[in-house]
């Protein structure tokens, strides 16, 4: 029985630690109801490559292609590359028509979306040369965005920035409560971690699409062709001292799964792909908290060396924060709390053997305190325990129903016009897409996952989507 207090004291040691660190994110929320960074207008226009890869996206590239055209940024500076990754319908005609530059690959064995990528830079450093471009963004054939989206994104790498996230919004928010939930989780990263992250110049994160890096990252090529390409991008681009800003102003839409079959896959998928960038990305983010190194931090410069001494703190900073994005923490909690849920429930029955003055749990004696006979008080003890675990589940689902309130309120005039019993609807089932993910890392870790493509069929365009959203 010593043993087993030893085993849970440590497990709470330990715990109690990692959660320590977590903390600092606590900050990042208060800052991001209030703050975050705003760029001015850019002195001067660079040029983008827009990439974009789609597997039988006929149905709504089209719409996304369109929704660049009319972008209010100089056309000559934007070019719009698409990979039609082992397509079976008409992408790529699709794509040719509106006058995107396409490349078709059929490759069965090798089909995420990282190695379509990878495809796809390597194709333009072969015809074009990656330095032609002086950053790059990335976009899935199902998004739009909105008429200044490129020159917002512009303000943003004109100041310096070298990897910028956007604003993630919602084309089918109101379809059902699982694509509603899917809003809410975007709006829910936003606000908690991008907005904060960005003003105290660190390392936010992209989530797949939206987003644009200087040409400098992929000189050596795209190298993540992992279930999650862009989890491992960030934590690559941190070890190697980048941060990641984040440009509030720039808004594009993204289409989100209406099945719970197509959701779950999703979710499968995403989480098997997270603990791969952790195995892949942890070892590289921990040495840089002890050495910093990487392409960025090895620019020269002339600062003072205080100023440089600070800067060494922050990319120190910047990849232990990075590293709490890719450690798995919900499936390592989950581990955790059965475990000494099992141990408390080893002690409690150990202890029907021993005398009401046997050892204590949970700083008293559950003997002496309840009075009863042995039996009666250790699954007197084991139901108090059980009911602590609910209890903490409900505290968390109300938790997010609060948030999601939250959300729907701060966020109301960039969310299309969604009934009011609908929203009180998404509300009360938003805490079950965090259980579901939850279920997903516990799926992922004994299961074999391969990537499958989201079906995407909400043809709607850029216009009419703006329309709602002045209503």
């Amino acid at each position: 029985m010593q043993v087993i207090r030893f085993l849970i004291k440590a497990i709470r040691l330990i715990s109690g630690f990692v959660s320590k660190i977590y903390k600092v994110r606590t900050f990042y929320v208060i800052t991001g109801f209030f703050l975050t960074r705003k760029f001015a207008p850019a002195k001067k226009n660079h040029k983008y490559a827009i990439l974009i890869a789609a597997r039988n996206e006929e149905e709504v590239i089209g719409n996304l292609v369109d929704s660049i055209r009319r972008q209010d940024y100089p056309s000559e500076l934007i070019d719009i590359f698409v990979v039609a990754d082992n397509c079976d319908d008409g992408t790529a005609e699709v794509a040719r028509a509106l006058g995107a530059i396409c490349y078709e690959r059929n490759d069965k064995e090798h089909r995420t979306k990282g190695f379509a990528l990878q495809y796809l830079v390597e194709c333009i450093r072969r015809d074009y040369g990656i330095d032609s471009y002086e950053g790059y963004m990335i976009f899935d054939a199902d998004n739009l965005l909105q008429k200044d989206f490129v020159t917002k994104m512009n303000d943003a790498f004109d100041a310096g920035e070298k990897i910028v996230a956007s604003y993630r919004n919602t084309k089918n928010f109101d379809d059902n409560w699982i694509s509603a939930s899917y809003g809410l989780h975007w709006l829910r990263t936003i606000r908690k971690e991008h907005r904060a992250r960005s003003l105290y110049h660190l390392a936010t994160r992209i989530q797949g699409t939206g987003f644009l890096f200087a040409a400098e990252l992929i000189r050596n090529g795209w190298n993540y062709t992992s279930l999650t390409e862009d989890r491992a991008f960030c934590a690559d681009a941190v070890a190697n001292g980048y941060k990641i800003s984040y440009q509030n102003d720039a808004v594009f839409y993204d289409e989100q799964p209406v099945d719970m079959k197509i959701a779950m896959r999703q979710r499968i998928r995403w989480a098997k792909g997270h603990l791969q960038a952790f195995v892949e990305t942890g070892p590289k983010l921990f040495k840089h908290i002890i050495v910093t190194g990487g392409a960025a931090n090895r620019e020269k410069t002339d600062a003072p060396r205080f100023l440089r001494f600070l800067r060494n703190i922050r990319l120190r900073f910047m990849s232990l924060d990075m590293l709490t994005v890719v450690y798995p923490r919900s499936v390592v909690t989950l581990f955790r709390r059965l475990l000494v849920f099992a141990l408390q429930a080893v002690l409690i029955f150990c202890a029907a053997d021993y005398a009401v003055s046997g050892p204590s749990l949970l700083g008293f004696s559950v003997l002496e305190l309840l009075g009863m006979h042995a039996a009666g008080r250790a699954a007197q003890a084991f139901l108090f325990l059980t009911v602590a675990f609910f209890l903490t589940t409900i505290f968390s689902y109300l938790g997010s129903i609060v948030l999601a309130i939250y959300i729907f309120i701060i966020e109301r005039k960039r969310i299309m016009p969604i009934k009011w019993y609908k929203k009180i609807w998404f509300c009360i089932t938003f805490p079950i897409f965090d259980l579901i993910g939850k279920l997903s890392l516990v799926i992922a870790l004994f299961t074999k996952v391969e990537w499958k493509p989201i079906p995407h069929h909400a043809a709607v365009n850029i216009s009419e989507i703006e329309k709602n959203i002045q209503k």
